[in-house]
């Protein structure tokens, strides 16, 4: 799968802060990359430099193969860097007309960027009478506008409320299945988790580990400490007690959990559940139950990076 955007040893100070340290990562294309952080972590500076809003102090940015310095390039990129300055007093049209005409592109657009957000019919109601929700959809449209295959989001779900998120999250999906690349800077880990199929996570300006949703989750990354590789297994059997003792010989298991009607095998990256099952076949013991505990990316984030706010 190609990259759409390659970022090379990225480095970036303020002064005495450095808000970003040789940051390396690819965004493969058509996928839903989620640049994931708490506040102060570097997500918004990232976006900033590939963008050009932002210089870096050292480090490569490349769109689709082309150098960042590539303006032309970095135009046909949809993108919400913040919240746009929509009058209040016009229309939804009226405001992606301005839009259109600030960009010189995607006028002819406009009926089609409003179907796709779902504000058809309120195209000709004041902006200042949308919901939240609204409001970010309207924002979303404007970077429809030229029809872009890349989207820049940050923060895009940022000050809504539930019924806000679960639009734009809804939204985000269904322009993913347009075939749309989307890039997006988030903290809220449980809305990175349901629409992204990719995720970076940033801790002080580090690249803590990057890759596929599933391979975070698994632990199977790069960059990733041996205890947030940790896997957790639920098995039971007949005869629990030979379970136990059995299970107790096998390597890499590191923990044992005994309850009334299972037992919770805590083990490191090396054991999956297709081992724990050959091991103990091998050893006589048949399982009536073999699970592999899902982690939520919020219990994996907080693995990573120890659980630390980075304010």
């Amino acid at each position: 799968m190609s990259a759409v955007l390659s970022v090379k040893n990225m480095s970036k100070s303020f002064g005495a802060v450095r808000a970003l340290d040789n940051v390396s990562f690819d965004v493969p294309k058509g996928s839903v990359f989620g640049i994931l952080g708490p506040n102060g972590s570097g997500k918004t500076t990232l976006l900033g430099i590939v963008m050009g809003v932002i210089n870096a102090n050292a480090g490569d940015f490349f769109w689709n193969g082309h150098p960042g310095s590539d303006n032309k390039m970095r135009k046909q990129i949809g993108t919400l860097l913040e919240t746009p300055n929509f009058y209040h007093y016009l229309s939804g049209q009226k405001n992606l007309e301005i839009s259109a005409a600030i960009k010189e592109r995607g006028k002819e657009d406009i009926p089609a960027v409003l179907e796709k957000v779902n504000l058809t019919q309120r195209r000709y109601s004041r902006f200042s009478t949308y919901s939240l929700g609204m409001k970010q959809r309207l924002a979303i449209a404007a970077t429809l506008l030229g029809n872009p295959d890349i989207l820049v989001f940050d923060e895009p779900t940022n000050g809504l409320d539930p019924a806000g998120i679960a639009e734009i999250r809804e939204l985000i999906k269904e322009l993913s299945r347009q075939g749309k690349t989307i890039i997006m800077a988030s903290h809220i880990l449980d809305e990175v988790e349901k629409v992204c199929t990719h995720v970076a996570i940033l801790q002080k300006g580090v690249l803590k580990t990057s890759g596929t949703v599933q391979d975070v989750l698994s632990g199977s990354t790069t960059n990733q400490s041996a205890e947030s590789q940790k896997v957790v297994i639920e098995v039971s059997a007949a005869d629990m007690e030979t379970l136990y003792s059995v299970l107790t010989k096998m390597p890499g298991i590191q923990k044992i959990q005994t309850t009334d009607s299972i037992l919770i095998i805590e083990a490191d990256g090396s054991v999956d559940s297709a081992m724990v099952n050959r091991f103990c076949f091998d050893n006589g013991i048949t399982l009536n139950r073999l699970m592999l505990q899902k982690k939520s990316l919020e219990k994996r984030f907080l693995e990573i990076t120890g659980g630390t706010s980075d304010q």
